[in-house]
């Protein structure tokens, strides 16, 4: 049987990268790579990009769309990681856990987006309660976030390992203050909110892991739903899912730390709850580079080819 040819364009950058480690051992694909000095030549990435079974595009937004203009092959399957597509109508969102349908939909699909990390959180979380009815669609939401500096792209991990011209001594810093980060929109289309969301993003002195976590007065919600709601309405939608781990209340711990699942493609939801004040907080635990960027990306290349296995966790 003919093996699948995949290119990574790109593959040098921090996703593409983690791509290939994951991908690593694999005998029943083939990973086509450009040589070095042509990485800049764009006839050799055209030649590549329309030669192979499914490119995967690990670039800035505008080379992104770029690539994509220069693919003509019509058989060739393209797995976008950018921010370029995410709420492309005609792009399939490549969050395999988004709905029932959604696997089904990447393997039928040639254009899929990979999710942003941020997004996969907030999404997990909000669209399981709007789906069913308990958060409405218009609600007022805020999102708080926290990320490893391996999120920050080259440029953010220099500053941080001291290894760039702007090295930083910083613990801790929230960004995005113009309150208008790019992935708000991915967050509002594909968790099905009416408003865009108010979203707080931070970076901590560490590689990776990340926490995304969704503050709920459940008083001023409809019904007023107790948090032993929230936690089934997400229990119900996941229950299912392999790489999506729904924690129960008693497995709840006192602290909560980003790292705990660095290396793995899963993500894990909690529901923590003061009952007598009727709130709630959502929490999002993932890898940034896992779940959130090159374990979908190797969840999504086995839909798209045809090849999920359901031994394959993706994980370094």
């Amino acid at each position: 049987m003919r093996k699948p040819r995949l290119f990574i364009d790109g593959e040098a950058g921090t996703t593409g990268l983690q791509i290939r480690a994951r991908l690593a051992g694999r005998d029943d694909l083939i990973l086509v790579s450009i040589d070095p000095d042509k990485r800049k030549d764009d006839r050799e990435r055209a030649r590549l990009l329309n030669d192979v079974d499914l490119a995967v595009l690990c670039l800035p937004d505008q080379a992104a769309k770029d690539a994509v203009a220069m693919i003509e092959n019509e058989r060739v399957k393209i797995l976008d990681a950018s921010t370029a597509f995410r709420v492309a109508p005609d792009w399939t969102y490549g969050f395999a856990e988004l709905s029932a349908d959604q696997t089904a939909a990447i393997r039928a699909a040639r254009f899929v987006s990979n999710p942003g990390c941020y997004p996969t959180g907030a999404v997990a979380l909000l669209r399981p309660l709007i789906s069913k009815g308990l958060l409405p669609a218009d609600h007022a939401v805020t999102i708080n976030a926290v990320s490893g500096y391996s999120g920050g792209g080259r440029q953010m991990i220099e500053s941080f390992e001291g290894a760039g011209p702007n090295p930083t001594n910083q613990a801790f810093f929230l960004y995005g203050l113009d309150l208008a980060h790019k992935h708000r929109a991915e967050m509002r289309v594909h968790s099905g909110l009416t408003h865009t969301p108010l979203f707080v993003p931070s970076v901590g002195r560490f590689a990776q892991g990340m926490l995304v976590s969704i503050p709920l007065a459940l008083w001023s919600l409809p019904g007023q739903p107790p948090a032993a709601a929230v936690l089934a309405a997400l229990r119900d939608y996941y229950h299912r899912q392999r790489f999506v781990e729904v924690l129960e209340p008693l497995e709840n711990p006192a602290t909560l730390e980003p790292e705990a699942l660095n290396g793995s493609n899963q993500l894990q939801l909690f529901v923590f709850t003061n009952p007598a004040e009727q709130t709630a907080l959502l929490v999002a635990r993932l890898d940034n580079l896992g779940k959130g960027a090159s374990g979908a990306a190797c969840q999504n290349i086995d839909l798209m080819l045809g090849m999920d296995r359901p031994e394959q966790l993706y994980t370094l």
